[in-house]
């Protein structure tokens, strides 16, 4: 049987680690490699019970081991995580690097999906959805680059969607499944390369969505914004979704922008046009055959998985 895992690197209270790793146990995952940012005791304790998950704290200890010091760029650390994940004992047919905050969503058994994806293809790729702020279970379809992305986006987000990339806040190139036993694998955040090479015709996985909670709630969103507009998904090295001679900014100056002129209360009329859970958005995305829902009941999984674990 194909099996399958999923490679994090994880800086998040306990709770949150947890029903990651127990959703995807759920799901059927074979193992995972758990690489905890910050030295977290209780979870760590939980997830080393586990048969299924290898963890490993991100101590002095591993960085001088891995690479010689602790990289600055958590960018940086995850991906030499999931390279040195995927370089060890192969003990998995595919391998996939993850966040803490996504979630696989198949349409029906992950092993299954990934069967049907031909010898000689070395990966797969997963397109996400983006939870719609404050739902518990309702997201933003992944919009295909198929000539008409940019009309809809707009169509939905009429004040911000020239700013946005396929109406998302976050990446719309998803998540990437890895094929085991190759050599010279290096493993980024959205592709892999083999010596300096990308992965070529990565196969895509119409059966699975990779349900991003970007932004649970306004105060989620807040919490997180200032460190994503510095060194997160926000910060002023990415491109804009359009091209600025044709009137986009990216993400950094556009919310720079909102700032200057609105302050906080036009970061939430951003956040109520584009973010947050409302019928209004809900009836929008439904127009176009983009609204997804998706119970994840991570809770149930922390039960099953975690029994003397209490959230």
């Amino acid at each position: 049987m194909t099996t399958w895992g999923l490679a994090a690197t994880i800086l998040a209270p306990p709770r949150d680690t947890l029903r990651f790793a127990a959703y995807h146990l759920d799901l059927g995952a074979h193992r995972l490699y758990i690489y905890l940012d910050a030295d977290t005791p209780d979870a760590y304790n939980t997830l080393k019970s586990h048969p299924k998950i290898r963890v490993q704290t991100c101590d002095e200890g591993h960085w001088k081991r891995l690479c010689g010091k602790r990289p600055d760029k958590h960018q940086v650390r995850q991906t030499a995580n999931a390279t040195h994940a995927y370089n060890r004992r192969a003990e998995v047919d595919w391998l996939i690097h993850m966040d803490a905050d996504e979630f696989l969503v198949p349409d029906g058994a992950v092993t299954d999906a990934l069967a049907t994806v031909p010898a000689d293809v070395t990966s797969a790729r997963v397109r996400p959805m983006e939870l719609l702020g404050g739902s518990a279970d309702a997201f933003k379809a992944f919009i295909p680059a198929d000539g008409q992305r940019r009309a809809v986006v707009e169509q939905i987000y009429p004040t911000y969607g020239t700013h946005l990339k396929g109406g998302f806040l976050s990446h719309v190139a998803g998540k990437l499944f890895v094929r085991s036993g190759l050599d010279d694998i290096s493993v980024r955040i959205h592709n892999a390369f083999q010596g300096d090479d990308i992965l070529p015709d990565a196969a895509v996985l119409a059966d699975i969505a990779l349900a991003h909670c970007h932004a649970k709630s306004w105060e989620d969103w807040q919490a997180a914004y200032a460190y994503r507009l510095d060194k997160g998904s926000y910060r002023s090295e990415l491109k804009p979704a359009t091209k600025p001679e044709q009137g986009g900014l990216s993400l950094h100056d556009l919310f720079r922008s909102i700032e200057a002129e609105a302050g906080t209360a036009g970061l939430r009329a951003f956040y109520d046009e584009v973010v947050g859970d409302s019928a209004d958005l809900r009836a929008r995305l439904e127009a176009h055959g983009l609204l997804r829902i998706a119970a994840l009941d991570l809770d149930g999984a922390v039960a099953r998985h975690f029994p003397d674990v209490t959230l």
